[in-house]
């Protein structure tokens, strides 16, 4: 696989959100807008591309027996670096995402992408691969929480271009699997065309 089947591969042939259907708790959890999606989206694209990277140039270094748990302290690092960063620099945000920045840590896109890619191949390959499937990761949360923003409260990153009222649903946690649902609908149809 080229490398730029490899960067594209997490946005459309295998969206980590729209098509492999990982990463479900924040997905539903934290997109109730779309600067919170895109907030979390960024975060974990940061943990992804920096996990990949280290668990690359370690690859041979981790044995077997503790591979697992090497991969999980290196994740946490990062997560860590991004969470004391996001309280620092943008705290409202920070607010918003709450417990779900620390679940980073085991969110399985990230240690699946740690186990099944970084650790087998080069440290260029690994990082576009850690960026494909990050960004495609922000861009499904960015959408979703879009939506979500847009029919629940009328608005879209916080501007309010709606007066009245929307549907509330949206906003709330069945609207998140309704919007979900929707949205995995039209991206199947898509691929099937």
């Amino acid at each position: 696989m080229n490398q730029k089947e490899n960067f594209t591969k997490g946005f459309i042939k295998n969206n980590p959100v729209l098509v492999l259907l990982l990463g479900m708790c924040p997905t539903l959890g934290v997109t109730t807008s779309a600067i919170n999606g895109l907030g979390m989206g960024l975060a974990t694209t940061f943990v992804l591309v920096m996990a990949n990277i280290v668990i690359s140039l370690l690859k041979s270094v981790i044995p077997d027996k503790v591979r697992i748990p090497a991969f999980i302290v290196v994740i946490a690092s990062f997560v860590t670096i991004v969470d004391l960063v996001m309280a620092g620099f943008a705290p409202a945000l920070h607010e918003q995402l709450g417990l779900f920045i620390p679940l980073i840590v085991v969110n399985c896109i990230v240690l699946g992408r740690a186990e099944a890619f970084a650790s087998k191949n080069d440290v260029l390959s690994s990082l576009i691969d850690g960026l494909g499937m990050g960004l495609g990761f922000a861009f499904a949360l960015t959408l979703l929480g879009g939506i979500r923003e847009i029919l629940g409260s009328g608005a879209i990153f916080g501007f309010k271009f709606i007066s009245g009222d929307a549907i509330l649903v949206f906003v709330l946690a069945p609207g998140a699997f309704i919007a979900l649902g929707y949205l995995i609908a039209v991206v199947n149809r898509l691929r099937k065309v």
